[in-house]
């Protein structure tokens, strides 16, 4: 823990003198939603815990979102502005007409890229940063059925990649490197997430069989799923609880669904919860678990690391990343989740591994440090 916190102070200061030395000192970022935005997930979150060390190293940021229903226009957070206005769709136009004033008042451009580009090759060309997380590939099917999908895939697939060739680009992990180069042609440095010092061991577990998971409630996250492989565990486990923590549009769905499988008692959407809710439930749980289809990398999964949590998982794309197999969790097909969420719940020498091995992994991962290397990239170094 020693050499963790000596790590993030010499990140820190490296920032501050990189920073005041730099030109580039006014930074416009452009994303798709806001932390504060009930569907926020992972991508969010990692905005929030950059752009705050950024602002706190001296740097004049805007974050530039689209609106929140009954949320303020324009914010202060953490030392940086927040502007949240216009629809989930019409933002990616809004920006292109701000174009011109971005290039007045800006030294760079952060686009975080989420599924639908920003096209910021075409508007800026002062240092500029794009954050691709992950291709979203499928996620396009199940979140917009038939020809818009269709259409939203072959502008991520095959449009916007011609425009991003000369693009400075970063992503999460290696797996989703590999991923954004045969599927999309471009190339990505990895920068990997870190985890907040908030996240970190409780006192006690609960006494008997807790399983969280969180998440946006959306179709590629794959709650249905989880919820079945965990009525499958539970005829053999019957003291066994599921608790999902995220809000979505899917919530009506899955509710019905925990009706049909008569997991009322058994499984809790408690929907989006605070931060120390958050941490509660990672320090209680035995294991967290997710169903996945696609992730850049997988924020909660290191978060529950931090608090000693072991992880089941799917074995895809950012999960390899964040969880070291057999070490600090088990990765697997979607099919074999119940087996395997059955086997390290049930084994308590196994479980008590994979949580020193969590732990671990946890101590490697600053998120001072992911700012200072973002930074850099976003200077061209």
């Amino acid at each position: 823990e020693f050499r963790r916190v000596l790590f993030r102070s010499s990140s820190r200061e490296q920032l501050r003198e990189l920073v005041a030395n730099s030109p580039v000192q006014r930074v416009y970022v452009v994303a798709w939603r806001d932390r504060d935005d009930p569907e926020a997930g992972g991508s969010e979150l990692h905005a929030d815990e950059v752009l705050r060390r950024w602002a706190a190293a001296g740097l004049d940021i805007t974050l530039r979102t689209s609106g929140i229903e009954g949320g303020a226009r324009r914010i202060d957070r953490h030392g940086y502005h927040v502007r949240r206005e216009h629809g989930r769709y019409r933002i990616f136009f809004q920006v292109l007409r701000e174009r011109r004033k971005v290039r007045r008042e800006a030294d760079a451009v952060v686009e975080i890229w989420n599924g639908m580009p920003f096209w910021s090759p075409l508007w800026f060309r002062g240092p500029r940063s794009v954050w691709l997380h992950h291709v979203h590939g499928e996620m396009w099917q199940m979140t917009l059925p038939g020809l818009l999908g269709r259409i939203g895939w072959a502008i991520e697939s095959r449009l916007a990649p011609r425009f991003y060739q000369r693009s400075n680009i970063t992503t999460l992990s290696l797996s989703s490197r590999e991923e954004i180069a045969d599927r999309l042609g471009l190339e990505a440095d990895v920068v990997s997430p870190g985890i907040s010092d908030f996240y970190c061991p409780g006192p006690t577990r609960e006494s008997t069989p807790l399983v969280v998971a969180v998440g946006r409630l959306v179709p590629v996250k794959r709650f249905d799923a989880l919820m079945r492989a965990f009525m499958e565990v539970r005829r053999d486990i019957p003291s066994a609880r599921l608790v999902i923590a995220g809000e979505g549009y899917l919530r009506d769905e899955l509710e019905n669904l925990r009706r049909e499988l008569g997991g009322e008692e058994a499984i809790s959407l408690p929907g989006r919860v605070s931060d120390e809710e958050l941490r509660s439930l990672y320090q209680r749980a035995w294991v967290t678990s997710s169903a996945s289809l696609r992730e850049g990398w997988g924020m909660s999964l290191t978060e529950a690391a931090a608090c000693g949590c072991p992880v089941v998982a799917t074995n895809i794309a950012g999960h390899r990343d964040a969880v070291r197999q057999g070490q600090s969790g088990v990765l697997c097909t979607l099919e074999e989740l119940p087996h395997q969420l059955h086997r390290v719940l049930a084994d308590d020498t196994l479980r008590h591994e994979l949580s020193a091995g969590s732990l671990a992994l946890a101590h490697e991962l600053t998120w001072d440090n992911t700012a200072l290397r973002l930074y850099e990239k976003l200077l061209g170094r």
